[in-house]
């Protein structure tokens, strides 16, 4: 491990952490994968309706963060991410402030399976502890404020999972007093530890799908709490104190099956591409039984990778071959839907705006209004410093701060209006 002169030392950083589980998470947290609550709604206001012609300000911008497509979490000063030089993967902390390195610390080994390399999955951040998950399989939990391991495990030589083609990409969940992930596999397709010893709590003896590429999901369905996940065979809900499968429902995918699941209000909505689409299933609780009925199947919302997001009734993201959708939650129909403005991305929500990400080219970052009337623009900018490969990382939006990733880059950008 290494340790640079930073601005806040461990005992400062300690001592913020203790404070923030006193009086809640800090405003400004996005402590890992689309955010608190897994929905990508980051809750901030105050924020740019309008970016000036070249967009907002840089406020700075880190290099040294290596290969890697994981995107940021940022929690009590700090920012996380992982990435990879050399034969080694590593998770790297910055300084909010500047930028500037925190420490950096080893996760597992480095490579690019299916031909794209470095780490694919966000950290995830829980008070004094980070877990992060690398390409390989490799999961370790570090102390924030030094970067010193504290438990190590792997997926596939300790849970009998096996990586899929393009490696593991999920970012453990952290709920309660577990860390919860999918190894994959006839052992327990998903596997929940103490998050604080790395003992291990459960396995979904009963559900064994092999493992894609999304990320759990917390939920409460009947007074139940549970995991939902989606696979290239399934999509389920698995009970959070024992890993009981509480229900199933039957869904093929193709390639790759990559973008998290939505839950709200008894309904689960999922979508992959390759052609898939998008589904709806009402979830219901009877004597203790729970059953998974379809709403609706369609290809109104055919979404690759760049994941989507729920706002108000209605879905938005892109769909592949048709451009940037808006669709209505219940119904499916398709509100909107525009392939002519910006090409196919990822997104983030934020104070009434969608921040998009085109992952070719230049990699052009547009602000479009949140609305079901239609794509309306209130700005974009070509990030520098684009790298070779396409920009596939999520922006992220924490303090009335913008970050990019791009392989070994990080820009942070101000939206906060003045």
């Amino acid at each position: 491990m290494q340790k640079s002169g930073v601005q806040f030392n461990s005992l400062g950083l300690a001592s913020l952490l203790f404070i923030a589980n006193l009086f809640g998470a800090f405003a400004a947290d996005w402590p890992g994968w689309r955010g608190p609550n897994r929905d990508d709604l980051c809750t901030e206001t105050g924020l740019l309706k309008d970016w000036p012609k070249d967009g907002p300000p840089m406020v700075w911008k880190a290099t040294g963060l290596g290969e890697g497509y994981s995107t940021v979490a940022i929690s009590g000063g700090h920012i996380f991410t992982i990435g990879e030089k050399g034969p080694t993967s590593f998770v790297v902390a910055l300084n909010v402030a500047d930028g500037s390195p925190f420490w950096t610390v080893k996760l597992g080994q480095s490579g690019a399976p299916g031909g794209y390399a470095g780490p694919r999955g966000a950290p995830t951040v829980d008070g004094e502890y980070l877990y992060a998950l690398g390409h390989y399989g490799e999961l370790g939990c570090f102390e924030t404020a030094t970067g010193k391991e504290h438990w190590h495990k792997n997926l596939t030589k300790d849970f009998g999972g096996t990586a899929p083609g393009w490696g593991y990409a999920e970012a453990p969940l952290v709920d309660g007093n577990k860390v919860v992930f999918t190894p994959g596999g006839s052992q327990g397709a998903i596997v929940a530890l103490d998050k604080t010893s790395g003992a291990e709590l459960w396995r979904s003896k009963e559900f064994t799908d092999p493992v894609h590429y999304s990320s759990l999901v917390p939920a409460e369905i009947g007074g139940v709490r549970q995991y939902i996940q989606l696979t290239p065979r399934s999509v389920v809900g698995i009970q959070a104190s024992d890993g009981k499968l509480l229900w199933r429902a039957a869904r093929k995918g193709n390639v790759a099956v990559i973008p998290t699941p939505i839950y709200h209000d008894g309904y689960v909505y999922v979508t992959s591409g390759y052609g898939i689409g998008d589904n709806l299933f009402q979830i219901s609780e009877s004597g203790g039984n729970f059953t998974a009925k379809e709403v609706y199947s369609n290809k109104v919302i055919v979404n690759h990778h760049g994941g989507v997001i729920l706002v108000g009734d209605y879905v938005y993201g892109y769909s592949d071959g048709k451009g940037w959708t808006c669709q209505d939650f219940k119904t499916g129909e398709a509100k909107w839907q525009d392939k002519e403005k910006l090409g196919k991305g990822c997104l983030s929500y934020a104070d009434g705006r969608f921040y998009l990400r085109q992952e070719d080219g230049a990699g052009t970052v547009a602000l479009i209004e949140t609305s079901p009337a239609g794509y309306k623009e209130h700005g974009r900018f070509n990030p520098p410093s684009r790298s070779d490969k396409n920009s596939w990382t999520h922006p992220v939006i924490s303090g009335g701060k913008l970050y990019l990733r791009d392989q070994d880059v990080l820009l942070c950008y101000d939206v906060k209006a003045k």
